[in-house]
């Protein structure tokens, strides 16, 4: 696959204790970025040996929420497009051509969304809201104003959005030890937001709804459970997960008493 010619990409990726998937990740868009932008949050593995192979613009930045480490990104790169790509996901060749061929000859569109194909535990999910799951990651620069949110970060950018048709891979919690950390680490945030927003007192009651709520969702609604059992052990832990959230806000209003 050739470079982008007559337009530039910045690839912006954010890492932290990535040794395992972050070189297939930078391989997948070695060919199609300008330039490969590293923002590592505290990696103490191999990550950033790593990528050195591919990229010498690696910055070092601990401090602040995922919001904060991609406007630093965005303040770092010096491209007409931006990208954005976790270490866990990849491009492929058809998305590439695809995003060369949107950003020099669509003129009209300055912002896109990218479908995920993701894999749970292993799997292809395609069930429970998992497809098409696009993400906003792709922003001519100038148009990219910032990004806002302390867990689900939003880019905020002018002008109209456009979808894309080619899915990015990705390879989200590879086993249950990193779902259970990873929901450790979020309810604690989710907790503490809801908290700050003056959340009603949480009983009994609203612990059993949310769950339920989260079971329709899933489960019904989105018919998760035709995943098979993956799909069912992503349902109930995704209840469990709204469980540990409410159980820790509980845990702080209680400590107001």
């Amino acid at each position: 696959m050739k470079q982008i010619k007559n337009s530039k990409l910045s690839v912006i990726v954010i890492t932290k204790n990535e040794e395992k998937m972050i070189k297939d990740c930078l391989a997948s868009v070695q060919q199609l970025a300008d330039e490969i932008i590293i923002v590592d949050t505290g990696s103490q593995d191999r990550t950033l040996k790593i990528a050195k192979k591919y990229t010498n613009k690696i910055f070092v930045c601990e401090k602040g929420s995922f919001s904060d480490w991609r406007n630093f990104g965005l303040k770092k790169s010096k491209k007409e497009w931006i990208l954005y790509i976790d270490a866990d996901e990849r491009t492929t060749t058809s998305l590439c051509d695809e995003i060369k061929h949107k950003i020099l000859n669509i003129k009209n569109i300055k912002a896109y969304a990218i479908p995920r194909r993701n894999f749970l535990l292993g799997k292809e999910m395609r069930y429970g809201g998992w497809f098409p799951d696009y993400a906003k990651r792709l922003f001519k620069r100038n148009k990219l104003l910032r990004w806002e949110g302390r867990l689900h970060e939003e880019p905020i950018f002018t002008g109209e959005l456009g979808h894309l048709k080619e899915p990015m891979i990705h390879f989200t919690h590879r086993d249950l030890s990193s779902m259970i950390e990873k929901t450790s680490q979020w309810s604690k945030i989710e907790a503490d937001l809801l908290y700050q927003a003056n959340h009603p007192p949480v009983t009994w009651w609203r612990i059993l709804r949310v769950m339920l709520t989260e079971f329709w969702l899933r489960g019904v609604k989105k018919q998760g459970w035709r995943d098979g059992t993956v799909g069912w052990i992503e349902i109930i832990f995704q209840m469990f997960s709204r469980f540990i959230t409410y159980a820790r806000l509980w845990e702080l209003q209680k400590g107001e008493k």
